[in-house]
């Protein structure tokens, strides 16, 4: 069974077509990086710097944060920022980011709902995501002389 952490939910009216994402680690945890890598299409120029980002994050049926930023403040709450041409042309492109994810994040499962859209109203992206911080995939540290025995993955 594979977790699909990460969902391009778009469709075919989005300039960001074909999109690709590879978090490493698969499974990041809170107060670490992750990596985050997209390669795409873009069927048109975009102006990144003035990308609007809607953030919804779900703790069950509650909401936790309902928010509109701008694609660069985004990524730097995350740690990160945009990295080659902020105005890239159409064709092919690729971003990757190392993010700090924040420790201040109830232990539970979240569902993040991320609708970008472009500086003139068109639909950018649309992610589905689904982080799984709960105890059970993320055990505490242990306190004491006993050493750990959570099993690190490789970075």
């Amino acid at each position: 069974m594979s977790i699909r952490l990460v969902e391009d939910v778009s469709d075919s009216t989005y300039v960001l077509d074909s999109l690709a994402i590879t978090l490493t680690p698969a499974l990041p945890r809170l107060g670490h990086q992750a990596r985050w890598e997209m390669n795409g299409q873009l069927k048109e120029p975009v102006d990144l710097t003035r990308v609007t980002c809607d953030v919804i994050m779900k703790f069950g049926p509650a909401k936790m944060l309902d928010k509109q930023y701008r694609l660069p403040d985004l990524l730097e709450n995350l740690g990160a920022r945009l990295s080659g041409d902020p105005r890239p042309a159409a064709g092919p492109w690729q971003q990757t980011w190392n993010l700090q994810l924040p420790e201040a994040v109830p232990v539970a499962e979240h569902r993040i709902l991320l609708r970008a859209r472009t500086d003139n109203g068109q639909n950018f992206l649309a992610l589905d995501i689904a982080l799984n911080f709960s105890h059970r995939f993320h055990p505490p540290p242990t306190s004491g002389t006993a050493g750990s025995r959570m099993v690190h993955g490789s970075h």
